[in-house]
């Protein structure tokens, strides 16, 4: 099913040479269309995914360019492929690649929407800094968009490839996965939340590569240009483009 609507599956990869072969392994149950990007990683990474040679296609460069670089590679590959749609899975075991098919589900009922996945945000284990960082996301979309979203921080989404906005205007760090969400807003592209599961492993087993300071900083002076977009460009935008399915 997934193949006659043109989905595919695209996974960013750092340093999570624990966790992804489980990972591939999973989303293999469901897709045979599996892009993962190698964003530089300096661990067994590699090696693991040669595994899978034939299997997969893996993109990759030399050096880690981050999660924004890495999903605009793997979306221009899954657009040379052919396909129309991607959903997008972190690699470090938190999403559930068996939420895979709640994704399909929504995309028949809603085929020209972008699909948020929407973690549950009093989960075990889950992180207070986590939590915070989500509500603090979701107030700044909210102000930059009129939209409500239950989570704006989760990777796992189901994205229309030839509906993206320009992916890497402003950031190409892990934070331009909120760029990418508030430009689709702005374009006019519905947005539509559905539940998925979330694995936290205990904290002293847990593969971070978030840095508060630099990485709050970097979401701080992002949605400070957002906001500024957003009066100037954004909200207007979105406007017009309500008007405009009104009339349709």
């Amino acid at each position: 099913m997934m193949r006659d609507l043109k989905v595919c599956v695209v996974m960013p990869t750092y340093n999570n040479a624990g966790t992804i072969r489980d990972v591939v392994q999973r989303i293999m149950a469901f897709s045979d269309d599996i892009i993962v990007v190698n964003d530089g990683c300096t661990d067994d990474t590699p090696q693991i995914l040669n595994e899978f040679s034939g299997k997969i296609k893996v993109v990759e460069y030399g050096r880690n360019r981050g999660k924004g670089y890495a999903l605009r590679r793997g979306f221009e590959s899954a657009k040379t492929q052919g396909f129309d749609y991607a959903i997008t899975i972190d690699s470090d075991g938190q999403h559930f690649p068996e939420d895979i098919p709640l994704f399909v589900e929504a995309l028949k009922r809603h085929p020209k929407s972008l699909i948020v996945g929407s973690r549950n945000l009093k989960q075990e284990n889950m992180p207070e800094k986590n939590t915070f960082a989500n509500k603090f996301s979701n107030f700044w979309f909210r102000l930059q968009t009129g939209i409500n979203l239950p989570d704006t921080q989760t990777g796992y989404r189901l994205y229309l490839l030839h509906q993206l906005p320009n992916l890497g205007l402003l950031t190409s760090r892990y934070e331009a996965e909120l760029e990418l969400l508030v430009g689709s807003a702005w374009r006019g592209t519905h947005l539509v939340p559905i539940a998925v599961n979330v694995f936290y492993p205990k904290a002293e087993e847990r593969v971070t590569h978030f840095r508060p300071f630099w990485d709050f900083l970097r979401i701080t002076l992002l949605n400070t240009c957002l906001c500024f977009g957003a009066l100037f460009y954004g909200l207007p935008s979105r406007l017009i483009h309500k008007l405009k399915d009104g009339h349709e």
